[in-house]
């Protein structure tokens, strides 16, 4: 039976875009020195804004007004930092629709994602840090903090990324210079204004937006003092020798190729719902999504008729309609990529099929993806797609399984699904992988660290452990 969705869209009124947007430094929104730049709504195209350019003096002046807050928001009780924090969460949770609905915007991510998983997890991680900021003495790492935090976040998570960066920063008595993506920029920018509606003192929390170049001003700046970086692993190699040598304490939260690995006695239907939430959520724009299913021999076709079959019945569309269930590709320069690595992976042998998908003829749109027939040696297994699309590859044995999940670079994280809690430890304790999951995929909490091994990066975002990368060690 098919069933016909009426539209559902949230509306767009609740925001209100202006047309430009300028730097905030010092409490204020300032013009920035270089050429401006539009973001647009990837399912449209159409231009939502412009937004400045933060040149390197504008970065100097950033990083200044940081310093001289620092004086005063690191002299503050713990308990008068965490009243701010406080007081930004509830703010968050406040504005928490109009939030959501610029994510979209701005991002095309569907906005029941941004309503439902974003949003509360960014107020969470406020108030969760707020709870810290007065008892940094019981979390092991000191109570110093370092001093100017800059930080440079993707576009895939804009919000929730400031959020995991800004929190546990200033609950350590930091304060921040942040770079937003060139492409989502704008959650960022109303976050700002969300300090200014909080009274944070002026200087403790400084925006920044840009290209790569504003990114590597921060990250070069000398007065900052901590690097923090979500991204490519490539950008994070470059961070890496730009900050060698120095005092800088650094946090590198980069790509991954997850496996979600199904045992023959795993329950179908639910692995199923975590294979889909956990390389389709987000349109696979999730640096840990599992893009690779290592499903054993025995129930693979059993699985991949039913994933198949589940496949049909996602939506793919308007991001601001809430029946939406897969939204629009973040960039153009991101589609080609998806584009150039599918294709590699037909040349390659494997078999690509997705379900019937009409695609908008305006935006940038790449329908939900499954390749068979995949081997270890394809470049379809092997690199970061950060996009709509699942290789699946077959074991045998838990041993096979583990062997295959860890042939990669990459060590952010993992999914097993099995009944058996004595071989569900036995493959925790053998994955090379930061998060390992347990009959679920891409669950998040603010009190859970995350962050990967080999070329996933170093350090830990989240829970106490993230409070380590923001306080100066015991000596």
């Amino acid at each position: 039976m098919i069933f016909e969705y009426a539209p559902a869209p949230e509306s767009r009124e609740v925001v209100d875009i202006r047309p430009s947007y300028g730097l905030f430094i010092n409490g204020e929104f300032v013009d920035g020195s270089g050429t401006p730049f539009k973001t647009v709504n990837p399912a449209s195209e159409e231009t939502l804004a412009e937004v400045a350019t933060a040149t390197e003096a504008d970065v100097d002046r950033a990083v200044q007004a940081a310093r001289k807050a620092f004086g005063v928001w690191s002299a503050l009780p713990g308990s008068e930092r965490a009243k701010y924090l406080f007081r930004i969460a509830r703010i968050i949770q406040e504005r928490a629709r109009e939030l959501a609905v610029l994510e979209s915007l701005d991002n095309g991510k569907p906005i029941k994602e941004s309503r439902d998983v974003d949003l509360p997890l960014v107020a969470a991680h406020f108030f969760y840090y707020a709870g810290w900021a007065d008892k940094l003495q019981y979390a092991g790492y000191g109570t110093t903090p370092l001093g100017v935090a800059g930080q440079v976040i993707p576009w895939n998570f804009p919000l929730l990324m400031l959020a995991w960066k800004i929190a546990p920063a200033l609950a350590c008595g930091n304060t921040v210079v942040l770079k937003p993506a060139e492409t989502t920029p704008l959650t960022a920018l109303l976050f700002a204004e969300i300090c200014q509606q909080a009274d944070l003192p002026p200087g403790v929390v400084n925006i920044v937006t840009g290209a790569g170049d504003t990114g590597a001003a921060v990250v070069g700046h000398p007065d900052v003092d901590k690097v923090a970086f979500t991204g490519s692993t490539e950008v994070g190699r470059l961070i890496a020798r730009a900050v060698a040598g120095t005092t800088k304490k650094v946090t590198l939260e980069l790509g991954g190729k997850a496996a979600n690995i199904v045992f023959d006695d795993a329950a179908i239907d639910q692995a199923v719902e975590g294979i889909v939430t956990g390389i389709f959520f987000n349109q696979g724009h999730v640096c840990c999504a599992g893009s690779r299913l290592l499903v054993q021999e025995s129930v693979a076709e059993e699985l991949l008729s039913s994933l198949k079959r589940r496949l049909s019945t996602l939506r793919l569309g308007d991001p601001l309609d809430k029946n939406t269930d897969i939204g629009a590709i973040n960039s153009a320069a991101q589609l080609a990529k998806i584009r150039e690595l599918s294709e590699a992976g037909e040349a390659e042998g494997a078999s690509r099929w997705s379900p019937a998908c009409a695609l908008p003829e305006k935006g940038f749109w790449f329908p939900p993806t499954v390749f068979t027939g995949v081997s270890q040696s394809h470049r379809i297994a092997r690199e970061e797609i950060f996009g709509p699309v699942l290789s699946v590859l077959t074991f045998r044995t838990p041993a096979e399984a583990v062997e295959k999940a860890n042939n990669t670079p990459y060590g952010l994280s993992a999914g097993v699904w099995t009944e058996k809690a004595s071989r569900m430890l036995w493959m925790a304790n053998r994955l090379r992988a930061g998060v390992v999951w347990s009959n679920t995929f891409n669950k998040f909490d603010p009190t859970s660290p995350f962050g990967g091994y080999k070329e996933s990066g170093y350090g830990r975002e989240g829970g106490r452990h993230g409070l380590e990368a923001y306080l100066k060690e015991i000596s």
